[in-house]
């Protein structure tokens, strides 16, 4: 009974430092920028910011990272447009990933990875906007924050539990609780992706851009998910693009966005920077070393001078010569 009242009080501890969202305010696009959107965390916004800066020097260092500066001027830009209409209350930093897979992810810190085959398979602007809009939510909302906290939480709550006389079975699930994945690498659950459709389609209508184009870009990871499996990865594959959710997105559109008769769908630019990308892959595949290559081996000369058997131009066989004194 001890037991079981310690565990719940853990419980009610972790609700409590995770308020739940979609409340009034949360509703209110009008207020976008003045709300507080973000789940309360033991972790400092500095704290977090500091982290993600060390993650992002380990991914710089490891990834292939686009370096054209046109493009990421203007990846960059679109992104900061849309964190200007966002609850994000810390500076937003995004960079492309040279990958042909359809992929983004959010560090802690608002830092924003993007892959090139991201922004390949959009056909309009409105639709990057949509992937970006979704990881400046889980920026906004602090969820990797919020899920150390709770995963911190936990542990602290697992301690009792090792001085209590327990059976071998229940002994290895607190420690799969506790050791069985690290901390800093928990991706997102359900709840959080939920939410950060929410904001980020928000974010997409306030930045003037179609909110239907996010739910567009979902049909497009199923196609090619359907087209190769398993060539959609990391959060797309974890918290895939369900009808449901997808459904979800669509009612909310309808429930607390207003109509508009005109939206930023797509511009010039996004075509001149898809075709940039392109030139600029191709270039980098041509100027990749290529691998070893097999050559013939070249017949050895018998004597100085004088060309060996099976050489070109002499079939004869090799004769001998007597060596004079």
């Amino acid at each position: 009974m001890k037991r079981a009242s310690m565990v719940l009080a853990s419980a009610l501890m972790v609700a409590a430092l995770v308020p739940a969202w979609g409340s009034d305010q949360k509703d209110n696009v009008n207020d976008i920028g003045n709300r507080r959107v973000a789940h309360r965390s033991i972790i400092s916004e500095e704290k977090e910011i500091a982290i993600g800066k060390e993650y992002a020097t380990e991914i710089d260092h490891q990834a292939k990272l686009i370096t054209d500066p046109v493009i990421n001027e203007y990846v960059n830009r679109v992104g900061q447009n849309l964190a200007r209409n966002s609850d994000l209350k810390i500076p937003l930093t995004v960079k492309v990933i040279d990958d042909p897979t359809i992929n983004a992810f959010t560090l802690p810190g608002a830092f924003i990875y993007l892959n090139s085959g991201t922004l390949q398979a959009a056909d309009e602007e409105d639709e990057l906007a949509g992937v970006l809009a979704h990881e400046i939510g889980h920026a906004a909302a602090r969820h990797w924050a919020s899920q150390v906290t709770k995963q911190t939480i936990l542990q602290y709550a697992m301690l009792p539990l090792m001085f209590t006389p327990m059976s071998i079975g229940t002994y290895y699930g607190v420690e799969a609780a506790m050791n069985g994945i690290p901390i800093t690498f928990l991706k997102f659950n359900r709840s959080a992706e939920q939410e950060a459709d929410f904001l980020g389609l928000q974010y997409m209508y306030k930045a003037g851009y179609d909110p239907n184009s996010y739910v567009t870009f979902f049909g497009k990871v199923l196609q090619e998910e359907r087209r190769s499996p398993g060539s959609v990865p990391s959060i797309f594959m974890d918290h895939p693009p369900t009808p449901d959710r997808i459904i979800k997105c669509e009612e909310e559109i309808k429930e607390i966005l207003p109509k508009r008769q005109e939206y930023l769908v797509t511009t010039s630019e996004f075509n001149d920077i898809k075709a940039r990308m392109q030139t600029v892959l191709t270039a980098r595949l041509e100027n990749k070393p290529s691998g070893p290559t097999l050559e013939q081996r070249k017949p050895r000369s018998q004597t100085k001078g004088q060309p060996s058997a099976g050489s070109s131009g002499d079939d004869k066989p090799p004769v001998l010569q007597r060596r004079d004194n």
